[in-house]
């Protein structure tokens, strides 16, 4: 019998949770305060990417240094701002809870995260649409990422490194027992970049239809068929 031990990273700005708004609020406030009220925090694109990149396209978009020591000044500001604007404006995705539940209970499992969010202002988001960070055994966030301009794709390396170190090497070989569940074309991409599965859900942003064009190998519009996707992501 082949080995079914399996890594699933979830990304979480709209797969895991919504947090309907409140951490672009965050950004503009972020913005505002290092930018003044001039800052218009749609200047940039947000879905799929990663957090420093966002934040160096928003300053070199408003004119502003964006070198090391601006983005980090950025990075504050919104860490500072966020659990005030996320309060109350935020919830897990539908079905989110019961998949990362039935997944869990997998013997085989080993629940991760792979997103764009820096540690600290991901585990806010997800902790205030109930999900604790240290649930996910493997956590890869943007801060992981290589590079001065980091980018997704360097991204899963880094997760089967780690799943491969917290089992003492013993993991399977086949990249097919590594999941990547997300709801944009760049997460689609950066599973197939490294010969991933892909499990797609919709948002508002992208359909199911948006998703398997871009190549993910399920793609359905939302994560409550608990246990049709468990098998999947299982199988």
């Amino acid at each position: 019998m082949s080995d079914r031990r399996t890594l699933i990273l979830f990304d979480i700005d709209g797969t895991l949770l919504d947090t309907l708004g409140s951490g672009i609020e965050a950004v503009r406030l972020a913005g505002v305060a290092l930018v003044g009220e001039g800052f218009d925090e749609h200047r940039t694109e947000y879905a799929g990417r990663l957090d420093p990149v966002i934040f160096r396209n928003l300053l070199r978009a408003h004119d502003v240094p964006h070198e090391h020591d601006d983005v980090a000044r950025f990075r504050e500001r919104y860490a500072h701002h966020l659990p005030g604007a996320i309060e109350g404006s935020a919830g897990a995705c539908p079905g989110a809870h019961d998949l990362v539940d039935a997944i869990e209970r997998q013997t085989h499992a080993t629940l991760g995260l792979l997103t764009g969010n820096f540690p600290n202002t991901g585990s806010i988001k997800l902790r205030a649409c109930g999900f604790e960070p240290e649930r996910f055994a493997i956590r890869v966030w943007s801060s992981d990422a290589p590079g001065e301009h980091p980018v997704r794709p360097d991204m899963p390396p880094i997760g089967i490194e780690r799943w491969r170190s917290l089992h003492d090497g013993a993991v399977p070989d086949d990249p097919r027992r590594v999941v990547i569940v997300g709801d944009t074309p760049e997460d689609v991409a950066c599973a197939k970049a490294h010969d991933l599965r892909c499990l797609g859900v919709a948002t508002e942003r992208y359909s199911a239809g948006d998703l398997a064009d871009a190549g993910a190998d399920l793609a359905v519009d939302t994560l409550e068929e608990t246990e049709r996707l468990t098998a999947w992501i299982m199988g």
